[in-house]
């Protein structure tokens, strides 16, 4: 399992979320990114998901 990072922001910069999960595959932490941002009604504000080396998952501007 690697670890994954999610962000998510609202137009003010107040951080919504910033916090890191698990998980086996690239494709399963954009799954779970994207069930988090949703839970958080998040999805269509800033946000990112990045892999363990950078790599951009998600990405909302």
């Amino acid at each position: 399992m690697a670890t994954y990072r999610i962000t998510a922001f609202e137009k003010t910069g107040e951080s919504i979320v910033d916090e890191q999960f698990e998980a086996t595959t690239d494709q399963e932490a954009k799954k779970i990114g994207e069930e988090k941002l949703t839970i958080l009604d998040a999805l269509h504000k800033t946000h990112r998901c990045i892999n363990p080396t950078g790599k951009l998952l998600l990405f909302h501007p």
